[in-house]
């Protein structure tokens, strides 16, 4: 990307000076007010400027009439006017100097009408025209911790590594939160609904040579260019990987495709058998998503598919293994002085060691956990490491004493050694698991140690992380 394109992109994602076009005098949801509210949340510290025809004051701001009216050239336009007027903002805004647009408006190609693609195309020749380069439109727009740039999405919220790019934007906000409350935090997050000027290759440009992007996640229902997108995808996960969820692999999702952003999906087994060509990770769920984003974030690379699960229970163990291999992981038998330390560790009775290992002390004796790790870190025919967790209460005979600090500590020192991930399973009815569970395994990540809420989402993770290594 040359210097002039990024200039543009450093104006959008780091905007000094914003405007609100079409801000309502009170607050009726999603709109003007709702955008402000949130960047006086965030803490913006950009000058912000409302544009209302006959309002003078709101929430204690001047209002201007128009763009033409403004003191500056704002840096970035947040469009909120009704559909039919998107142009004519447009158009003032070019007269004004002002070249970067986030429209939020919905009604155009979406619609399914000729009245909303004839509308939109109106959209595409003014913005060709003025050299516009719009955000949208039906969409939520940027999305920056770092420049407090939030409109929208978890506030408040720290900068992070994963860039999230998105036609959806209730699913960009849902990973805003995910974001936050595992410690991940967000670059870059962009909701793009009809892309109807800027698509996802221009994104993905931007983000290639964004040092603060180290893994990039996509929502995508259509791509306007393949070919561009898949050259340009190819070059960029050979350096940081992408985790892209195609939406509208079914037909009944290619049909909620057309009322969504007014795109075709495009047929299912094209999109596989290029994504394969370029390594890029295919997930198919916004938690697959975050997770495997997460295990590329946190884990070094694997050498290898042969697995390591330490558990408890002799069902969860046969489960578990029944889940890793058919994800494409391996679960091979222990071996030789491996077999022989773990067999020395593991009591007669209630256990036994093999893989998966059933050893239920390990869930309330940090010391005895850091033991068995020992001997996997140092065994070569063995690649990662599944730690199950449970929540501390009566009912499991482990106590109620948290041991989760203790297990941290020695993960956090030892988590570079091989991919290792926790599995924090709080499912069910019951609210108190269904929240500790949340809690500890925020407490994971935090610490840079992926926790998952079940054992298929971090199975699949690992399978995606070693399919990646594999690939280059």
């Amino acid at each position: 990307m040359d210097a002039e394109r990024r200039k543009i992109f450093g104006q959008i994602f780091f905007p000094e000076s914003l405007a609100i076009v079409g801000i309502s005098r009170t607050y009726s949801g999603l709109g003007g007010q709702f955008f402000l509210k949130n960047l006086q949340r965030a803490g913006y510290p950009g000058r912000i400027y409302l544009i209302h025809p006959t309002a003078h004051e709101i929430n204690g701001l001047p209002v201007y009439p128009n763009l033409a009216a403004l003191p500056e050239v704002v840096d970035l336009a947040v469009v909120c006017v009704p559909a039919k007027l998107v142009p004519s903002v447009m158009e003032e805004g070019s007269r004004k100097g002002i070249h970067n647009l986030h429209i939020l408006t919905s009604g155009f190609k979406e619609l399914g009408t000729l009245a909303g693609s004839h509308l939109e195309r109106e959209l595409q020749r003014v913005a060709l025209k003025g050299k516009l380069n719009i955000i949208g439109p039906n969409c939520m727009g940027p999305y920056v911790p770092a420049s407090r740039l939030m409109l929208w999405g978890q506030i408040p919220a720290n900068p992070g590594f994963i860039a999230f790019l998105s036609q959806s934007g209730t699913l960009t906000q849902r990973v805003t939160e995910h974001a936050h409350f595992t410690g991940l935090g967000i670059s870059k997050a962009v909701s793009f609904g009809n892309a109807a000027v800027l698509d996802s290759t221009d994104y993905l440009e931007y983000l290639a040579e964004d040092p603060e992007t180290k893994v990039i996640g996509l929502y995508l229902e259509s791509i306007r260019d393949g070919r561009r997108f898949l050259n340009l995808a190819r070059r960029i996960n050979a350096e940081k990987p992408l985790v892209l969820w195609k939406g509208g692999e079914t037909p009944s999702g290619a049909g909620a495709v057309a009322s969504h952003t007014g795109t075709l999906a495009g047929e299912d087994k094209i999109w596989e058998n290029g994504l394969r060509q370029a390594g890029i990770t295919r997930a198919r769920s916004l938690e697959e998503v975050v997770g495997t984003a997460m295990a590329f974030l946190y884990l070094p690379p694997a050498k290898g598919r042969r697995l390591f699960i330490l558990g408890g229970g002799g069902g969860n163990s046969v489960y578990y293994a029944d889940i890793c291999i058919r994800t494409g992981l391996q679960v091979p038998p222990l071996m030789g002085e491996t077999r022989e330390k773990l067999t020395a560790l593991v009591p007669a009775v209630g256990s036994f060691a093999r893989n998966p290992v059933d050893a239920w002390r390990a869930f309330h004796d940090p010391d005895f956990m850091a033991k068995f790790l020992e001997v996997v870190f140092a065994d070569p025919n063995l690649d990662m490491i599944i730690l199950d967790r449970l929540i501390p209460r009566m009912t499991y005979a482990t106590g109620e004493k948290d041991h989760t600090p203790a297990v941290i500590e020695y993960l956090k020192k030892n988590r570079l050694r091989k991919p290792l991930v926790v599995v924090v399973d709080g499912s069910g009815e019951d609210t108190f698991l269904a929240t500790e569970a949340a809690r500890i395994r925020q407490y994971f990540c935090q610490a840079g140690v992926p926790a998952y809420p079940s054992l298929p989402l971090a199975a699949q993770a690992l399978a995606h992380l070693v399919a990646y290594y594999e690939k280059k």
